[in-house]
């Protein structure tokens, strides 16, 4: 548990983190995750830090090289953003007065799993609450879609049920339905969890049914971005990929077919990252995602019914991790004697809010779905304001209806796309366009 910041920490977090303090919004984005990529690489080949930057003397020696670093941001950005020292402070006493600790990807107790799984794709930045330690513990993820009837409740609360028998963490997005009753399964029977959040980790923190298993040390919350960032599908999506990370293997509990996050997330691991084997549950109703999962590389839960055969599944490696190149690390010495400064504490959450106030971390507002490839399809395209017509174009789809129901309508209900006339829905001169939302979620995800 560190309770200062190295100056390569502060660096990094002026560097990547919003830094939403107060509710602001940065003047200026902080760098993507492929453009800080390519500054560590430069710094590590001039044997700088990031620490270095901070230095403006040292920070002008990137001028003569900043035009060979394939970014779209310019070095006065990278100026601005180290520039927002008095903002890093205050959102760092905002963070230690809900007992949230931050910690970045060069540090000793940054999780071990998700730099080695996840190599450069590894977030820059964790926030959390709880003992951090946990992360590296591995366990079961449990993951599956939101909206599920009552008998799917009481199969997964069985599963972390018997997870906590076995003394195996559920590693979950603490999303309604599933993730979270995986979870309260587990910590209900004293086990240990892992909620990986894709947003609101503040409210979390803070929340009054969190706050015994926090302070025993059994619930450890944890998400790569800013504590105080409002929902975007795409979080979601980078969510995923770090509940997979962190654990030994996952147990698919139901998927809606071909969209959504639960079916995108289990779909990259096998078919592309493959950090863990992906299960898909065997008894219970039918489900057509679960069945397609198996066709793409995914195994049949063998339904286990002790701690001993629960050990054995989710021990048994069978799906090794590929290798991936051309990213080395940040291998940036500590340095002693540099200027530190105090932040985070752990421990007991201060309760500022005695409302119930634990929301599905990968909810959009009006419950709708994550961005599946339908929906990413859909955004990619849009350009300008576009008619019915041009977006059926655009997708080289011929039924409107199937482009509306498909397409449309969930990338609205997100509040990525609006109408130009939505006094007039069924109006022959109607168009759609992307809202800021629409656009900063393709800006986030590089999609051009």
């Amino acid at each position: 548990m560190n309770g200062e910041l190295s100056q390569n920490a502060q660096a990094i977090l002026l560097l990547t983190a919003p830094l939403l303090a107060g509710g602001s919004r940065p003047s200026v984005k902080p760098l993507p995750l492929g453009d800080y990529n390519n500054l560590v690489r430069h710094l590590r080949d001039t044997e700088m830090q990031p620490a270095h930057l901070l230095d403006p003397e040292r920070l002008r020696e990137l001028d003569s090289a900043w035009a060979g670093l394939k970014t779209r941001r310019t070095l006065e950005d990278v100026r601005q953003l180290l520039d927002r020292g008095f903002l890093l402070a205050q959102a760092l006493e905002r963070w230690s007065a809900r007992a949230i600790w931050v910690v970045t990807r060069p540090d000793d107790d940054y999780p071990n799993r998700l730099r080695e799984k996840m190599r450069g794709k590894a977030p820059p930045v964790l926030y959390g609450c709880g003992d951090r330690n946990a992360l590296d513990n591995g366990g079961l993820a449990v993951v599956g879609s939101r909206k599920v009837n009552e008998e799917l409740i009481e199969y997964t609360e069985r599963v972390g049920r018997l997870a906590a028998e076995a003394e195996i963490p559920i590693v979950s997005g603490g999303a309604r339905g599933v993730d979270q009753a995986a979870m309260r399964g587990s910590l209900e029977a004293g086990g240990h969890a892992i909620g990986v959040l894709g947003n609101n980790l503040e409210r979390a923190a803070l929340d009054r049914g969190n706050r015994a298993p926090l302070m025993d040390g059994r619930l450890v919350l944890v998400s790569s971005f800013d504590p105080a960032v409002r929902f975007r599908g795409w979080q979601a999506m980078e969510r995923n990929k770090q509940i997979y990370a962190m654990a030994d293997a996952a147990l698919v509990v139901n998927s809606d077919l071909g969209h959504g996050g639960t079916w995108a997330g289990a779909t990259e691991q096998l078919g592309k990252l493959r950090y863990v084997t992906v299960y898909v549950r065997k008894n219970g109703e039918p489900c057509r995602g679960l069945d397609e999962l198996v066709a793409h590389g995914a195994y049949r839960w063998s339904e286990p019914r002790t701690p001993a055969e629960l050990h054995q599944i989710v021990s048994e490696d069978v799906s090794p991790v590929p290798e991936l190149a051309g990213f080395q690390g940040e291998l940036f010495p500590s340095q002693p004697g540099a200027a530190r400064l105090s932040v985070v504490r752990e421990g007991e959450p201060t309760v500022f809010d005695e409302r119930k106030t634990v929301e599905d971390d990968s909810v959009a507002p009006g419950g709708a779905p994550v961005p599946g490839k339908n929906e990413m399809r859909l955004l990619s395209v849009m350009s300008g304001e576009m008619t019915r017509l041009e977006i059926r174009e655009a997708l080289s789809l011929k039924s409107w209806s199937n482009v509306k129901q498909r397409y449309l309508d969930p990338c609205r209900d997100q509040g990525w796309i609006e109408m130009t006339m939505p006094e007039k829905p069924r109006s022959p001169k109607q168009r759609f366009r992307l809202t800021p939302d629409g656009r900063d979620c393709l800006e986030a995800l590089n999609v051009k």
